[in-house]
């Protein structure tokens, strides 16, 4: 077993690590056992008693956090001319098409989300291998490709996120900051829970949110009696 920092003790010690907490108690203590010195985000994992190499077990979805990330989100809108206005109006960082499909191609990558319309989508698909393993490619069912580009950024900047479960049924989200107050903090988690609880592929059989657990970027996680949560 690896060797346990001091800090990574101390936080230990401060908690049953067997022990499901409610929600609320599992926030306040992971506020107690950070000790980063930069502001960490909140992490959320939830493991769902899905198949996901089923297609109708695919459990995805996009919601928008009460309070924000926390986080500032660098948006490229890849776009035709007569949608650029509308894209900088909503406060996209770069706005463009086939000079930043260039640069793509080179291997930049130094954004958070991309959104694009419909119509160049073919284009932007092209780019597949670059922006897929970075989580980069725009989807319509995330509604990052749509002609409402304005939009879509605004959601994006207002705390907009998208998750989907991974191969081993876990979906992970990073729902806000360490500095959030621990209030602001239960707001974010359960506005994605019940979010996740509202997506249950009525082919999913017996539990469905099998264990829920909480931690910031260096913390241990805190297990969460997925009782708590309100249904």
């Amino acid at each position: 077993m690896a060797k346990q920092s001091k800090k990574t003790k101390e936080a230990l010690a401060k908690f049953d690590s067997t022990k499901e907490y409610s929600l609320e108690e599992a926030v306040k203590i992971v506020k107690d056992i950070t000790f980063t010195k930069f502001d960490a985000s909140f992490d959320l994992d939830v493991r769902l008693g899905v198949d996901p190499r089923k297609a109708n077990q695919m459990v995805r979805g996009i919601v928008t956090l009460p309070h924000g990330t926390g986080k500032t989100k660098r948006v490229l809108v890849l776009c035709t001319e007569d949608k650029e206005e509308e894209a900088k109006a909503a406060g996209a960082d770069y706005v463009g098409l086939d000079e930043y499909i260039t640069k793509i191609k080179g291997g930049w990558t130094d954004v958070d989300v991309i959104i694009t319309m419909p119509s160049v989508m073919p284009k932007v698909g092209a780019l597949g291998k670059v922006l897929g393993p970075r989580g980069l490619m725009p989807n319509p069912k995330t509604g990052t490709v749509t002609m409402e580009v304005g939009k879509a950024v605004q959601e994006v900047k207002a705390g907009k996120i998208d998750f989907k479960v991974d191969k081993f049924g876990i979906v992970h989200a990073s729902v806000a900051r360490m500095s959030f107050d621990a209030d602001k903090i239960y707001d974010n988690v359960i506005e994605v829970l019940q979010t996740i609880i509202k997506l249950k592929p009525t082919s999913a059989k017996g539990t469905y949110v099998k264990s829920v657990t909480v931690s910031s970027t260096m913390s241990p996680g805190v297990k969460v009696d997925p009782k708590s949560i309100s249904k």
